[in-house]
């Protein structure tokens, strides 16, 4: 895990009125070192097997509090329970509707989107909390000039 990463994100966290709590901290760094895309449950056990005393109801809050002060974000990546990532890594998911891989990309590739959105319809999206849904590389014969998607 990078401990630097985990500093200043910390004091990010501070910076936006939020305490640095065991539970906190704990959930922080499960998903730096899982690398985002772990579901409550996920994040809770893994959060629970290095702090007993940590419960369930707590984690929840903390994620809860944690995505108001733009710490941590969730998607929906399909018909699943939603997954968490660092809010610091922008990026968009899309998800293969055929095999279920999901590829990220990065949130640049829908600027010209999210201004179009802006500009016309006084509307600032929120593209990430959503998996764009259709089908992949590998499924649809298509070369990509992009990496091979990976499985969350």
């Amino acid at each position: 895990m990078d401990g630097d990463r985990l500093d200043e994100i910390l004091d990010r966290l501070r910076d936006r009125g939020g305490r640095v709590t065991t539970a906190r901290r704990a959930i922080i760094s499960e998903l730096l070192r899982g690398g985002g895309h772990i579901t409550a449950e996920e994040l809770t056990a893994a959060v629970q097997a290095a702090h007993p005393d940590v419960h369930t109801s707590t984690v929840y809050r903390c994620l809860e509090t944690l995505g108001e002060l733009g710490i941590v974000e969730h998607a929906h990546l399909g018909h699943g329970p939603a997954v968490y990532h660092l809010a610091d890594d922008t990026h968009q998911h899309l998800v293969c509707e055929s095999c279920g891989s999901v590829l990220e990309v990065p949130a640049e590739v829908f600027a010209v989107t999210d201004a179009r959105l802006r500009d016309e319809f006084g509307f600032t999206a929120t593209l990430g909390h959503f998996a764009i849904v259709g089908r992949c590389a590998a499924c649809t014969g298509l070369k990509s000039r992009r990496r091979r998607p990976t499985e969350h």
